[in-house]
């Protein structure tokens, strides 16, 4: 399952850290950020809950970026 997220981030390289954390996410099979449209493209691993997986993933990005926000 793919989904498409809107986010706010201040520049690309914070949009690189969260595409990075969001990739490091346990049930994300690929997280891609295009900092031009602040929007965040996920595909899920078979079986996973995407709004359990994208609370991870927002814990995660917020780890390494605390003013990014990803809306869900």
């Amino acid at each position: 399952m793919k989904k498409t997220y809107k986010i706010d981030v201040d520049c690309a390289n914070c949009a690189n850290k969260m595409e990075d954390a969001a990739n490091k996410t346990p049930g994300v099979k690929s997280a891609v950020v295009n900092f031009m449209t602040l929007k965040m493209h996920v595909e899920f691993e078979e079986g996973q809950d995407p709004k359990s997986v994208m609370t991870a993933v927002r814990e995660n990005c917020k780890k390494v970026e605390d003013d990014c926000e990803i809306f869900l």
